[in-house]
């Protein structure tokens, strides 16, 4: 993490340092890492598989810097409760992803099963994927940068 931290050039950039040692070893030894990250310098700490507002409370009370928790336990899994304990970020699962995964693997198979592209169901509207993808942007800087040239 010093590493990391002493390469930085966008200060911008937040680092975060990550352990799952309070759901794998013991909350003294997660509270040991979260201490050293900490002090190193880190932005903020990924904390994965915290069960228990005790956990949660040791945790947040050891430390100054915002904290991201990871596969939180339904105890916890209460956004205020988690904003109270300086929680910026509570990542959920892998839902989004696993979705993603599906609908290429839906798309995909229609497709080999013979349907043709303007028959496939669920596909985004072009001002969506343009927003997405961030064209105008793009078109912003072909102009800017490459005086309006696409390579």
């Amino acid at each position: 993490m010093k590493a990391a931290i002493d390469a930085r050039r966008d200060p911008n950039l937040v680092i975060a340092g990550r352990t799952s040692a309070v759901w794998k070893n013991t909350l003294d030894d997660g509270i040991a890492r979260v201490k050293a990250y900490e002090k190193c310098g880190v932005d903020a700490i990924m904390v994965i598989g915290v069960k228990t507002k005790e956990e949660l409370e040791a945790l947040s009370g050891a430390l100054t810097v915002p904290l991201i928790v990871g596969g939180p336990g339904p105890d916890i899994n209460d956004l205020d409760y988690l904003a109270s304990q300086r929680v910026r970020l509570c990542i959920q699962g892998h839902q989004a992803v696993m979705a993603g995964y599906k609908a290429v693997h839906d798309t995909m198979k229609a497709l080999r099963e013979g349907a043709r592209p303007a028959e496939l169901k669920g596909l985004p509207t072009s001002e969506f994927k343009n927003a997405v993808m961030h064209n105008a942007d793009y078109d912003r800087w072909i102009d800017d940068f490459l005086d309006g040239k696409k390579q």
